[in-house]
């Protein structure tokens, strides 16, 4: 492992020098509103990923914009010597929409810089890790240590990267990877970093009852008429307890393998507090106040979630209609060994078993993953962190799900570590979402010093 840019606060001159032009480079990102979920923002995204690739280019990477079927996906080189390992680093650059009457009357898609703090749809999810990630990657080609770099920047992550299996495909005899970084993460609490090893899964669904083709008068036809809306509430109120949130599908448990003692040790460890948690995410109550019981349920149990109920009057006031049809959102996230195919099927069996007539359709389908506990990679970013922000890391699991971290998984067959930067208090998905210059400047120098640990591996 090459130290030369360890002596002196070489290091620390280039992340203070860097803070301007890195805010200038999250700016010009922030303020591009790519929202890969609204079809009318294609003009957005493509206008994303042609600054993404002037910002590479900028950096001394050989970057282009490839297109696939949907959103393009960015590419760049920055080789070091032919000879040395390459690392890939995924991050993704599509953002998820934003209201601005959530945003205390704020522009989502509007970069403002408040004291240390950036605030603005995708400053941490998932632009301002991705340039943290750049700016690290160009300091270490800079100051000699043996490690070429390959950025793959997605732009449909946030829509389940139905796209990024055929271009890897298609794509892949141009990478040459020893092992790949993910920065798309985040820690528990702020001070104390966390190391996800594994990602739950996801299948979502659509369930629809069509009971009549019309609204009907409910004095008139109440009691005789069938209602889809309380009968989908019906059936939803059997495939799980809400109270527990204990799945009650058959079958639906019998492929979930529980951590070991020594991970749940290493959930504990993670500086998780129930208050912290329930306030950085604007939870009024909790099923549980248990630490214990709370950590193994957001990273290694699987969950079934209502996401949305649909139909009939929404208007003020109550119009007093039985509707025709009805609408269900759900879904189940996943844990390692359990099979998106399978889930489905149990779950549309239930349901069709306890109303024959509901269509149920399948949605956004993402299988989980589990990486290692251990290992020199895992040392490495251990050392990594350490060194960045003066605390020793965590291993947790994290409760979300990445879809191209699977298809890298399949498709490169290399270890994947992931360094996340984000913090809940973030806002993660959430109105008023923010990044800071604390974690991206301790971020530079964790990504440094796990480039300079991996380089002799």
């Amino acid at each position: 492992m090459s130290k030369d840019w360890m002596k002196g606060d070489t290091l620390d001159r280039y992340v203070r020098e860097s803070r301007l032009s890195y805010e200038e480079r999250l700016a010009e990102l922030v303020n591009i509103p790519s929202v890969s979920l609204d079809p009318e923002r294609k003009g957005d995204i493509r206008r994303c990923a042609d600054a993404a690739v002037a910002i590479l280019q900028d950096a001394g990477v050989e970057a282009a914009s490839i297109p696939t079927r949907g959103n393009p996906v960015v590419v760049g080189q920055l080789v070091t010597d032919p000879r040395n390992p390459t690392l890939v680093i995924y991050n993704h650059l599509d953002v998820q929409p934003a209201d601005s009457t959530e945003w205390n009357g704020r522009d989502p898609f509007a970069f403002d810089r408040q004291d240390d703090s950036y605030l603005g749809r995708g400053t941490t999810d998932d632009k301002g890790p991705a340039l943290t990630a750049l700016f690290a990657a160009r300091f270490a080609a800079e100051n000699g240590i043996p490690l070429n770099f390959h950025f793959l920047w997605e732009l449909e992550e946030e829509i389940g990267s139905p796209n990024f299996e055929t271009f890897l495909k298609g794509y892949r005899k141009n990478i040459r990877a020893r092992s790949i970084l993910v920065s798309d993460t985040i820690w528990i609490a702020r001070g104390k970093p966390a190391i996800p090893y594994g990602l739950r899964g996801l299948q979502a669904a659509i369930l629809t009852l069509e009971t009549g083709s019309r609204d009907a008068h409910s004095g008139l036809v109440g009691g005789a008429a069938r209602n889809p809306l309380g009968e989908l509430a019906a059936v939803i109120s059997e495939c799980y307890d809400a109270r527990s949130g204990r799945v009650k599908i058959p079958g639906f448990y019998k492929d979930v393998v529980r951590p070991s003692a020594k991970e749940v040790r290493s959930f504990l460890d993670s500086g998780f507090k129930v208050n912290a948690f329930r306030n950085a995410h604007g939870l009024k109550s909790l099923r549980s106040r248990e630490v214990r019981k709370l950590v193994q349920s957001i990273w290694s149990e699987p969950t079934f979630e209502v996401h949305g109920l649909v139909g009939g009057y929404s208007g003020p006031g109550v119009k007093t209609v039985v509707p025709p049809c009805a609408e269900a959102k759900v879904s189940m996230r996943l844990v390692p060994r359990q099979k998106t195919a399978k889930a489905f099927k149990l779950l549309k069996d239930f349901v069709q078993k306890k109303r024959p007539e509901i269509k149920v359709r399948p949605a956004a389908s993402l299988e989980p993953y589990l990486g290692n506990f251990g290992g020199p990679y895992a040392d490495a970013a251990r050392i990594a962190l350490k060194f960045g922000f003066g605390s020793t890391p965590a291993f947790v699991r994290e409760g979300g799900s990445i879809g191209a971290v699977v298809t890298m998984k399949n498709l490169l067959k290399v270890p994947i570590t992931f360094i996340g930067l984000s913090l809940p208090e973030h806002g993660y998905h959430a109105p008023n979402e923010n990044f800071d210059w604390g974690q991206a400047s301790g971020g530079m120098k964790s990504f440094v010093r796990y480039f300079a640990e991996i380089s002799g591996l």
